[in-house]
């Protein structure tokens, strides 16, 4: 069994900060790391519409380093802080990014982020195609 980081140059500073890979692909499967929605700079904004799009520009990046895209996607887990507050604007922004078929979702409240001010977190899971 293979096992190999995935790291975006725009990312590669804070993953080694924080002593993580952005994604592992093992094997035919792609596992990216919670991601947040700062920007890339790591400004985090107080928009919830513009942090939530940028976790899924970030989800794209790291996809793209693989040649995978969101079609890839087969399972994606959020994590909000306040769900109910803004699920309808996140699902609106999933929805620019995710189509058919769509990955299985699981949505989670949970009381805090690791970094302060995010409103989610997005893990995702991706196939390669052999």
């Amino acid at each position: 069994m293979s096992i190999i980081a995935i790291m975006p140059p725009e990312f590669r500073a804070v993953a080694e900060q924080l002593k993580l890979s952005p994604g592992i692909v093992s094997n035919n499967q792609v596992f990216l790391s919670g991601i947040t929605g700062s920007g890339t700079d790591g400004h985090m904004p107080k928009d919830p519409v513009t942090q939530f799009g940028n976790a899924f520009d970030k989800i794209g990046i790291t996809l793209q380093e693989v040649g995978l895209s969101f079609q890839s996607i087969v399972e994606m887990t959020t994590y909000h802080v306040g769900l109910k507050d803004h699920i309808d604007q996140f699902n609106a922004v999933r929805l620019e990014y995710c189509g058919e078929p769509f990955p299985a979702w699981t949505a989670v409240e949970v009381a805090g982020l690791r970094r302060v001010g995010a409103l989610v977190e997005i893990r995702v899971v991706a196939n390669i195609e052999v």
